[in-house]
């Protein structure tokens, strides 16, 4: 019988043991990072600024001795592969922290997955205001919101004599949101949004629109869509004999709106982050090492995967490894961080309120910065 009672015993502990080995926190070999993004068809250099700024940190040392390794997935930019994704980095558990996603609309549901999960998502284009409103304490973005975003543009156009403004929107939570923000603030300056629309037919339908804007009297078009989009419309109104200002959120921040949108997209003003051409050191330093390593120059997107690369880095080395959910205390203790595309500076909602958003203007078909 006490025999019996002992390997009774045994066989318990060797349970308890094997139990508690699956579920007990393991410091990693390597640090990861999960990476989000339509990298197949994107149109920007984001993927080479996250490569550009891990090369620099293993060569430095790593994380806290340790390689920093990226897990890259493609989520397309559809919902269904992003949420995909975003359930098999919570459930891999060598993941330190995320990146991404580029699409608001895929991040705002994502980012409920991420918190229950306690892994942290730190988004570098997702502009949409809900992403942080809902409370949650992993959730976070290195660029300004589009409340910021659109505040800023209606105090400049108001200084620069606007006072009836159209908007162009597209249907989704990007184009809802800038939108929103930007009719609220335009208002509280004193424009007058004279119409708000979302899509037309054709050529004749801008025209007749054209003609009732003319009517109502404009000044400018606000335009609250990705690039693609944005830049078709302004194409379509050159041909359609629409000739104003257009003003644009950070999605029209691309190359694309010039080789797009062609003529009629000179004097194009972009609300948007990064300025190459500041004389602080980290940009400085950042363009040569970019323009030396890819032979290009870099772009905003460039600059804000890097920082959002170097961001967790920072965060990650102070945390614990054995446990990931350290990281979102120690992003938000970060205070000021002089960062490419500015001095960033997280909130305890997950907002970055430092001194990010820069004005463009489209001249000869590149960005030239405007005092705001």
């Amino acid at each position: 019988m006490l025999k019996r009672s002992c390997q009774i015993m045994i066989l318990c502990i060797d349970i308890f043991l094997l139990l508690t080995g699956c579920t007990q926190s393991i410091e990693p070999k390597n640090i990861v990072i999960g990476v989000a993004w339509p990298f197949a068809t994107s149109d920007n250099l984001f993927n080479e600024g996250i490569d550009l700024a891990v090369k620099e940190i293993n060569s430095s040392g790593g994380i806290q001795g340790k390689e920093l390794q990226l897990l890259k997935k493609d989520d397309g930019s559809e919902l269904e592969k992003g949420m995909t994704i975003a359930q098999s980095f919570a459930e891999n558990k060598e993941i330190q922290a995320v990146i991404g996603h580029e699409s608001s609309f895929i991040s705002l549901p994502a980012s409920t997955i991420y918190e229950k999960a306690g892994l942290v998502m730190l988004s570098p284009t997702s502009t949409a205001a809900n992403l942080t409103k809902n409370g949650y304490q992993h959730i976070f973005r290195d660029i300004p919101n589009d409340d910021e975003i659109a505040q800023q543009l209606a105090v400049y156009l108001a200084k620069q004599g606007y006072h009836r403004m159209v908007i162009y929107y597209s249907n989704d939570s990007y184009g809802n949101g800038l939108a929103n923000s930007f009719e609220d603030y335009a208002r509280s300056v004193g424009i007058t949004t004279v119409d708000r629309f979302d899509n037309y037919a054709d050529l004749e339908d801008l025209k007749r629109l054209r003609n009732r804007w003319l009517a109502l009297g404009f000044d400018g078009i606000f335009i609250a869509c990705n690039v693609s989009g944005g830049a078709q419309f302004i194409a379509d109104c050159g041909q359609a004999g629409i000739n104003v200002p257009f003003i644009a959120g950070d999605a029209l921040d691309s190359p694309l709106l010039s080789s797009m949108g062609g003529k009629a997209a000179e004097g194009t003003i972009v609300g948007s982050v990064y300025n190459p051409e500041s004389n602080r050191s980290e940009v400085k330093q950042f363009v040569k090492n970019f323009s030396e390593e890819y032979k290009k120059m870099p772009d905003s997107n460039a600059a804000l995967g890097y920082d959002a690369v170097k961001l967790l880095a920072k965060a990650i080395e102070k945390s614990d490894l054995k446990n990931r959910s350290t990281v979102a205390e120690e992003l938000r203790n970060l205070g000021q961080y002089p960062g490419i595309v500015g001095i960033h500076k997280l909130d305890q909602n997950g907002d970055d309120v430092g001194d990010l958003m820069v004005l463009k203007k489209l001249q000869a078909g590149e960005f030239k910065f405007i005092e705001k």
